[in-house]
This record gives structure tokens, C-alpha cells and sequence, in this order.
């Protein structure tokens, strides 16, 4: 996503940016028509924006390539055209986890802070587009977990919001005797949504799974133990349901918006879908609960790099400076419900009445925690999605010692493999 048109460029831009990009972009060669490559987008609300660059760079449109939903999926994708060299892709919409792998392998270029309006952004966002000191890429959208939550029933009941897990055992449970629905659901099924629902877990407990900057396993074994008795217990207990075992985001989403669960842990986009649905006017959300007191989620999110094999590198970084911009990033919450990376939007009343979540969401983000800057992520991803799916899947046998030492012992291998 590149482009050089100087006088345009003024207009574009977010202010205080204009005068900035042109000296700094000079590094970069190679105008023309690029490709944006980006998880699918379940909104319907991209291309429209796209469309808005195209309007205005006829030389240098951007075409939409849409991976599939999984950002597993993506990222294998992804690492097959990055590993042929490949120039088909120019700007890449990188999972926020996946910074420091891209730039290890030379798969991205690192991009001047100075070209970007860095610190009118949430600070713990800029955080998962820097590795070793440089920017890897912008960040696009944001991202933490919400609990979502039947208002409507829990007022039937005399029950306040759950601030802790037990707090959320009682009432979910509670509520799935009473009205026959699930108690509570997130993203159970082995994949990367699994590894985030168990570090949410660990992280509500107290604890950890590897030191920041991904070279050290950290797990407390007590707190991660706490994390998966958690999670384990719903199971066993009833109050979460066998068939989240197979839920991702969309079908905890859908599960939720249907009316078949009472609380349920989803990103923030799923919030404009439930506005319309079975549950409208009867649901609202809060931060997640955690051992003591509100949790703490992990971080989420997209950011925009550029690929080292591309061609168009110039008109790439200019769509990335833009898209990234204070208006588009409002577009991004109006028309998609995604978490924008603006601060300022988070405090906006009007944006705030027609978004009420808002404010939740800032707190949520402000107090997350990003996954470790780990180069083999993909593979720390694995053994605890793995690890804990087994925990979860019935008849519950193993001890939930015997698989944090497990998981443990396969982390450690990882991290001395680097």
C-alpha cells in the first residue's frame, strides 16, 4: 500500500503527519497498485473504506484479498507466500502476536515511529507493533475480551454483574438450571482462541505463561492451575457447555446473540450483532472476572506491515499512514465495531452513546495483557491449546498438575530452541 502524490498527500493525511512521511518514505520504492491481505471480514465493512483510497488514487488502488477467519489460517497462508518471496502480497494484516516471528524471518521491514501519530494511541497497543526496539508495523484495530452478559435475567435473579469467577460459577449456574441455557461459553476449541481464553485465565489468577519478551517460561504453577480449575470446573459442573468444545468466536457469538447462553467471553465486535438480535435491549457487557477481582484479558488486534517482497513498498507505506489516520480509525468503529487505537475516540460522548461499551472496552484494553513477543509463538500456541483442550474434554482424568508440569516441559523446549 504505497503512494507519492504531494499535494494530495496534505489533505489525506491526519494532521500532523503531511509534512513528515515524504522525506522518511524516500527509503521505500515503488508505486502502483497493491494488495491489502487481511482476515475475512465478517462485517461487511472494508471494502466500502477501500473503496474511499481508490476514489482518490486511481494509480494506486488497493485491492481486498480476504484470508480465512482463523487467524491460524491466516498465518499459514500468510508464511507460505512470505517463505516463496512472493510479491502478491503488500500490506499484511498481522495478527498482533505474530510481530515478532514476521520480523525475525525478514518477512516485514520496520517503518520510522515518526511517520505515525504513535502517542495519541492507546500506549499498550503501540506495544504489539514494536519488537527489539524498532516498529514492525501500525496498529489498525485493537482488541480485549468482554463478558457478555443477560441483563435482563440477571435482574430477574437480584444478581449485580460478576466481578469474580465465583461470582460467575454461582450465577451461571444458577441461571442455566433455571432457564435451561448454558451458563457460560468462550472460545473452547483448540486453536489460538483456546491459548487466549486459558492466558486470560492465568493472567485473572495472578500469573503468566512466559516472561515478556517471549525467553523464559514464567508460569506460577499454583496460578495457572487456578486458571485451568476455572475453566475445567464449568465442564465438569455443567454450567459450561460440552458443545462450546467446538466454539470460535462466531459460534460463541452466535450462541450468545440466540439467547442460548447467559454469559459468554467475545471481542467487542460481536457487540452491533447482538443490537440486532434475539438478545436486543437484554444484554450489556462488562470486564472479565478473575479470581479475586476483574480479570484481565488479553491483548488483541491487527496491525498493518509492510511485506519485504513487495513491490510498491512506496504507495504501501502511504495507505498504511492513512488507513491508520484519525478518520478512517472512527470509520472503523462506526461502520465495522472494531476497537479503534485512537484514544481520543474512547472519550468521545457521541461515539460513546451509540457505542456504550466504550468505556468498558478502554479499561479492558488499558489493563490487558499482550502475548509474549515470542519469535515460535505459533508453536507456544500449540501445546497450550493442545494441552488444555485435553483438560477440558471429558471424562476430565488427567490432574491439573500433571498437565501444567506437561505444558511446562514442552514450553521450556520451545524457548531453548530459539
Amino acid at each position: 500500500m504505497r503512494r507519492l502524490i504531494p499535494i494530495a498527500l496534505a489533505v489525506l493525511l491526519p494532521v500532523g503527519c503531511a509534512g513528515v512521511g515524504a522525506q522518511e518514505t524516500e527509503r521505500f520504492g515503488g508505486t502502483g497498485p497493491f494488495t491489502l491481505v487481511i482476515g475475512r471480514d465478517t462485517t461487511a465493512y472494508l471494502q466500502p473504506l477501500l473503496d474511499r483510497w481508490n476514489q482518490t488514487h486511481p494509480g494506486e488502488r488497493v485491492t481486498l484479498l480476504e484470508l480465512p477467519e482463523a487467524a491460524d489460517e491466516q498465518r499459514a497462508q500468510m508464511v507460505a507466500n512470505l517463505q516463496a518471496k512472493s510479491d502478491r502480497y503488500d500490506v499484511l494484516g498481522l495478527d498482533v502476536v505474530w510481530t515478532a516471528e514476521f520480523a525475525d524471518a525478514g518477512w516485514i521491514l520496520p517503518l520510522e515511529r515518526g511517520m505515525f501519530q504513535l502517542d495519541r494511541f492507546l500506549p499498550p497497543v503501540v506495544d504489539t507493533a514494536v519488537y527489539r526496539g524498532k516498529l514492525w508495523a501500525v496498529p489498525y484495530t485493537s482488541n480485549a475480551g468482554l463478558l457478555y452478559y443477560r441483563k435482563d435475567l440477571l435482574a430477574k435473579q437480584g444478581f449485580k454483574p460478576p466481578k469474580t469467577w465465583e461470582e460467575l460459577r454461582e450465577q451461571a449456574g444458577a441461571l442455566h438450571e433455571k432457564y435451561g441455557i448454558g451458563g457460560y461459553a468462550g472460545q473452547f476449541l483448540a486453536y489460538e482462541g483456546l491459548t487466549v481464553n486459558f492466558a486470560e485465565a492465568v493472567q485473572s489468577a495472578g500469573g503468566q505463561i512466559l516472561s515478556p519478551d517471549g525467553t523464559k517460561v514464567t508460569m506460577d504453577s499454583a496460578k495457572a492451575k487456578a486458571g485451568l480449575d476455572f475453566l475445567v470446573g464449568g465442564f465438569r459442573e455443567g454450567w459450561i457447555p460440552p458443545e462450546s468444545l467446538s466454539f470460535k468466536e462466531e459460534e460463541s457469538r452466535l450462541a450468545f446473540q440466540e439467547g442460548r447462553l447467559a454469559f459468554a467471553r467475545n471481542w467487542p465486535h460481536a457487540y452491533g450483532p447482538a443490537t440486532d438480535s434475539a438478545v436486543a435491549n437484554k444484554f450489556a457487557v462488562t470486564r472479565l472476572p478473575g479470581l479475586d477481582g476483574p480479570g484481565s484479558s488479553s491483548l488483541g488486534g491487527v496491525n498493518l506491515a509492510l511485506s519485504a517482497y513487495s513491490k510498491k513498498q512506496k504507495s504501501a507505506v502511504e495507505f498504511i499512514r492513512y488507513f491508520t489516520g484519525l478518520e478512517n480509525q472512527r470509520r472503523v468503529l462506526t461502520d465495522g465495531s472494531f476497537p479503534p487505537v485512537w484514544a481520543e475516540l474512547y472519550d468521545d460522548p457521541a461515539l460513546i452513546k451509540r457505542f456504550p461499551y466504550l468505556p468498558v472496552l478502554k479499561q479492558s484494553i488499558l489493563s490487558a495483557q499482550p502475548r509474549p513477543a515470542s519469535a515460535n509463538y505459533n508453536q507456544v500456541s500449540l501445546v497450550i491449546a493442545s494441552a488444555v483442550s485435553n483438560a477440558l474434554t471429558p471424562p476430565f482424568e488427567e490432574a491439573g498438575d500433571d498437565i501444567i508440569a506437561s505444558m511446562k516441559g514442552q514450553l521450556n523446549e520451545i524457548i531453548r530452541a530459539q
